[in-house]
């Protein structure tokens, strides 16, 4: 049975992310961003994942409120990948899971970046499945087993965690890294037993799987997982007005979910290429927080006053050391200082 390895080294994440950065934003330098010679750009990337990020780049609400901005949306599978990407400085705001972030900010060089917003809490839009035909019915099923993940994202994670709270160890199962697509080929081969990952790929796997666990449960016993929002140290340095834009048009998304779920059902609908019933039935899998509840002392918090967003994350770091992911784990006042949280709640007005 093998161990999942530690996370690359810095050195190896940086040789990564110039081959991210360069398929990423092919003939563009990081220097040339809002410089005077034409519109200023933002690069933003996100998920293929039913959130609030599909609605404003769906109903071009940063667009509309940046009208000067060359806006471009560069989709990413992984948390990792986002990682690299900003190590090579080809983005100013992308999604990234809660997990990923926590192993960003640690290390001695940290990714230059900050959380500045909460897309979402995950819920049973991450599970942990394991095929039918196997025969598994809990966690503690798995010992022996080939079972893959997306290494350094929230879903690893939340997996490992669910191996502990089992009795488990990492060494008790053949723990495979395997990206969403790749996952759902290996099941259909019936190459792993059982896997931890996301929608859409989670509802096709449902099909011919038992579910064991989910995020929802596992954060409800003290490990929670979110998709948070992270913007660039030279966006925040250069343009903090364009962060207060993008933070006020994801609070809209996030308001249009709860009062035009039809509108964000069609939304997610079109950028996901499914039906309205899927995209209905996604949605409802996750856990969206009110921009209120973002910028509340039980979560994101507000300037000069983080949430409980940091207790989290700094748990994370904790965790993900004592399980060998990560060196060691950073301080909370490390943690806090990779908090974006000026003008908040204000800037939402």
């Amino acid at each position: 049975m093998s161990r999942i390895p530690q996370g690359p080294s810095r050195r190896m994440l940086l040789a990564g992310a110039l081959a991210v950065a360069s398929a990423a934003v092919t003939g563009c330098s990081s220097d040339d961003e809002g410089s005077s010679g034409g519109a200023k750009r933002l690069r933003i990337g996100y998920f293929a994942f039913p959130s609030g990020d599909l609605i404003v780049k769906n109903r071009k609400l940063l667009e509309k409120a940046l009208p000067g901005y060359e806006i471009k949306w560069i989709k990413f599978d992984s948390g990792a990948s986002v990682n690299q990407a900003f190590l090579g400085k080809a983005l100013d705001i992308a999604a990234l899971g809660s997990s990923p972030f926590a192993r960003g900010v640690s290390g001695a060089s940290p990714i230059p970046y900050k959380v500045a917003w909460i897309l979402d809490v995950a819920g049973d839009n991450e599970a942990l499945v394991a095929r039918k035909d196997t025969g598994i019915s809990d966690v503690a099923g798995l010992k022996g087993r080939t079972v893959a993940t997306p290494f350094a994202s929230t879903s690893h994670y939340s997996l490992l965690a669910a191996l502990e709270t089992a009795g488990l160890k990492a060494s008790d199962v053949k723990l495979v890294d395997l990206q969403p697509q790749a996952i759902l080929a290996a099941w259909q081969r019936g190459d792993i037993d059982a896997t931890y990952v996301w929608l859409p790929t989670l509802d096709e796997l449902r099909k011919t799987g038992t579910q064991l666990t989910s995020s929802k449960q596992i954060g409800a016993a003290g490990k929670p997982t979110l998709d948070l929002a992270v913007v660039s140290d030279d966006l925040i340095s250069r343009d903090p007005k364009a962060i207060d834009a993008w933070r006020k048009a994801e609070a809209e998304a996030l308001r249009l979910l709860k009062s035009d779920p039809a509108g964000s059902v069609a939304a997610v609908s079109a950028e996901l290429g499914i039906s309205e019933a899927d995209a209905e039935a996604q949605l409802a899998q996750g856990v969206f927080l009110t921009p209120e509840q973002v910028t509340s002392a039980d979560w994101l918090g507000t300037d000069g006053n983080p949430g409980k967003l940091l207790s989290y994350v700094t748990d994370t770091a904790t965790f993900l050391a004592g399980q060998k992911q990560i060196d060691t784990a950073p301080s909370a006042d490390a943690i806090r200082a990779a908090f974006y949280v000026k003008g908040l709640p204000d800037v939402l007005k």
